[in-house]
């Protein structure tokens, strides 16, 4: 008898007893479900945890315009103001950029004595202007955080560390306070002008509605804006805000999208410079101000290994462009994640210069470690869930053993009957087997369509993270199978091996 016969006869022998059958089904439908539910929930979340730590920046660099620096004692005792010593050799930070055409060319020189920092002159500063912005020295970042304190970065030093070995992705960065109108109500928040490569750069981004700015609409300055998620609960509460108008110094922008974060290492937060704020291409704040400074450029390197390295280049790459000699200090200052997590940990800011200079591949080893952390914590987990889908095809491997066991207790007549007209032992064996196969077959299609579900059901309703792979469905489907084979196997051995005459004897 083939294989095809025995399952056709096995059909028929499960639809005589269909609720004996639906109840085997039923253990063998949760267990299965229970499989691919745990790999779902398993895979999800160690790529939700992978992606956590990605959206952390282990690969970003930050180039600020300005060197700004606390006071040091030096090695003498003597206290140096390392801010009096800032600027390219060209202006310092009390004068005008000369590229600009708006003050006059001066010299700064080094010196041990503080000094009060001026505010460069800004063309918005001009009374006849038709902006409500606020003037330079009401803006953050001219006097309160020395942004723009040195007016040297530009669009083109972006363009240049584009081409630097190892760069992934650049963002130009201005940035400014500004109050922004929506109808009657009116939010005071972080205006940042951005790079439409933003959000390939903060990979904890994603859309509520609408999109980031495109390359077009930046090239042609428009005047369009993304709000953060909470600047636009702030302006819109829980409305729609995508294609309506906006003002931002009296002028009108249309709003193309909201951004929010996925990550609970960057939460959306009142207050922050992410999502309470709101992002205009920077072509267009350089525009509108008559501007053509940046106040930082955003990298991110191809390679978390390569982060120290692409930081040095850039450095030195800025460094000729803006015509720094030796003797003077950078116009600038490059920031890795590394250095900021040694200088919040109580670092003092000249060691964690020093230790992130000194030790190549300092993020790389951070991302390594975490990595390492991560695999445990993962395999944990895995054994956890595997541990109770186990359990689960355990249960349901024993209900199709009992039930079997069961069916040939019931079917010993009609296993002599067909001993008596010329089956062999290893056709009965076969057919029972059968049997359990297309249980657990049937239960584990069952089984697969209840685990997506089950899974699709708690991404959106606990919000966990989730995925459903082909491979994951295949090996459920295997493990019912196996499952069928392994439990099927003793009962149809046990049917195979009755006696004929017994068998029609049997009452």
């Amino acid at each position: 008898m083939s294989f095809r016969s025995s399952f056709a006869i096995a059909i028929k022998a499960l639809r005589r007893h269909k609720l004996q059958t639906a109840l085997t089904m039923l253990g063998m439908t949760i267990g299965v479900a229970a499989v691919l539910t745990m790999i779902a929930l398993g895979a999800g979340a160690e790529a939700a945890i992978e992606q956590q730590v990605r959206a952390a920046g282990m690969n970003l660099i930050v180039v600020t315009a300005g060197n700004y620096k606390p006071k040091t004692e030096d090695d003498i005792g003597g206290v140096v103001d390392h801010q009096a010593n800032l600027g390219s050799g060209d202006w310092g930070l009390g004068t005008a950029n000369p590229r600009l055409g708006t003050g006059r060319r001066e010299r700064s020189t080094p010196s041990l004595e503080p000094r009060v920092v001026l505010a460069a002159f800004h063309p918005e500063n001009d009374p006849m202007e038709k902006h409500d912005h606020p003037i330079a020295s009401q803006r953050l970042g001219d006097l309160e955080a020395g942004l723009g304190g040195a007016a040297t970065l530009s669009a083109d030093d972006a363009g240049a560390i584009r081409a630097i070995k190892g760069v992934q992705y650049v963002a130009e960065g201005v940035h400014q306070n500004a109050h922004v109108v929506a109808g009657a109500r009116r939010w005071f928040t972080r205006l940042n002008g951005a790079d439409q490569q933003l959000p390939l750069i903060r990979r904890a981004w994603s859309f509520e509605r609408g999109r980031f700015f495109s390359a077009r609409e930046q090239r042609n300055a428009a005047q369009v804006v993304v709000l953060g998620s909470v600047a636009a609960r702030k302006l819109f509460d829980e409305a729609d805000p995508v294609g309506q108008d906006l003002k931002i110094w009296n002028q009108p922008f249309r709003i193309i999208g909201v951004v929010t974060s996925t990550s609970w290492v960057v939460a959306p937060a009142a207050g922050d410079e992410q999502f309470d704020a709101v992002y205009v291409p920077f072509t267009t704040v350089h525009r509108l101000l008559n501007v053509s400074k940046l106040n930082d450029i955003t990298i991110t390197a191809a390679s978390t290994g390569d982060v120290t390295r692409v930081a040095k280049d850039v450095t030195e790459l800025l460094r000729a462009r803006h015509g720094i000699d030796a003797r003077r200090p950078d116009d600038f200052t490059v920031t890795t994640q590394a250095r900021q997590a040694l200088a919040k940990g109580g670092m003092r800011p000249e060691v964690a210069r020093a230790v992130v200079g000194n030790v190549a591949g300092l993020e790389k080893v951070t991302l390594e470690q975490l990595a390492k952390t991560l695999d445990r914590a993962s395999k944990t987990m895995t054994a956890l869930l595997a541990s109770i889908a186990g359990v689960s095809l355990l249960v349901g491997g024993i209900g199709i053993m009992n039930i079997m066991l069961l069916s040939v207790t019931e079917r010993t007549r009609e296993i002599g009957v067909r001993r008596a007209v010329g089956a062999r032992a290893r056709d009965v064996r076969r057919q029972f087997v059968a049997e359990a196969v297309t249980l657990s077959l049937a239960g584990g299609v069952a089984g697969v369509l209840l685990g997506v579900a089950a899974s699709i059901g708690i991404s959106g309703v606990l919000r966990w993270s989730t995925s459903i792979s082909a491979g994951s469905v295949a090996l459920s489907f295997g493990i019912a199978a196996l499952v069928g084979i392994f439990f099927g196997w003793y009962p149809a051995r046990q049917a195979a091996r009755l006696d004929p005459i017994e068998s029609l004897r049997y009452e």
